[in-house]
């Protein structure tokens, strides 16, 4: 559990063109996190303490692995009326989806959750920082109307279980936080929907976050 001060050191470093308006935004998280947290529990209490390692370094471990290991894609999401849309499936109170739009504001995030009470949360947080980027649909997968360039999601589901629900809802890949057993699930997830050799790869978190609370978890990027 890291103070604010800790995450803006890690944030500047890994991504040293973030400005510092969009700075201000992660350090209105906490507060808007507890005040609705309060009212309508999306984290766990004892986790809020976290949220800075916990949920929104994780979310950014996305944006780490992009920049990293395909730079070109992640050029996309930072030019000015790139058109890259995003949709956070399963976002909860909007992880990975809130910290994914503060740092990429040219890119449009559509966050959806079949939970009306989660959906609140999202669509309040993103409309007190004023996230432009952000629409927040209370829905299930399967009702959403066309295609994005990325799904984002942080472990809401088996592999096997949330694939289907996105299959051909995207044009450029899935990016996925899960921890745990993820071979066998990846090794099922393929032979149930005959997916090609190569078309999964992961990525350790520990690459970038050298923290024991980030071992075993990983970015699952399917194509």
């Amino acid at each position: 559990m890291i103070e604010f001060s800790v995450f803006e050191a890690i944030l500047r470093e890994a991504f040293p063109e973030v400005t510092d308006d969009q700075v201000g935004k992660y350090r209105q998280l906490e507060d808007l996190y507890k005040d609705w947290n309060s009212k309508i529990n999306v984290i766990s209490r004892k986790d809020m303490d976290g949220i800075y390692d916990h949920h929104v370094l994780h979310s950014l471990a996305i944006a780490y692995y992009l920049k990293t290991r395909k730079p070109e894609e992640y050029s996309s999401l930072t030019a000015p009326d790139g058109g890259v849309r995003i949709l956070d499936l399963g976002t909860g109170g909007g992880f990975p989806g809130i910290p994914l739009a503060i740092l990429f504001p040219e890119t449009r995030f559509l966050l959806c959750d079949s939970i009306r009470k989660k959906t609140t949360v999202a669509s309040e947080v993103a409309k007190s920082l004023g996230l432009q980027n952000v629409e927040v649909a209370n829905a299930r997968a399967e009702s959403l109307p066309g295609k994005f360039d990325y799904v984002v999601s942080r472990a809401v589901a088996s592999l096997s279980d949330f694939y289907p629900w996105v299959k051909g809802k995207y044009t450029k890949g899935i990016l996925y936080l899960k921890g745990g057993e993820i071979n066998e699930e990846i090794s099922e997830m393929m032979a149930r929907f005959k997916m090609r050799k190569g078309s999964v790869s992961t990525w350790p978190v520990t690459s970038w976050l050298q923290d024991n609370y980030f071992e075993g978890k990983f970015v699952i990027n399917i194509l």
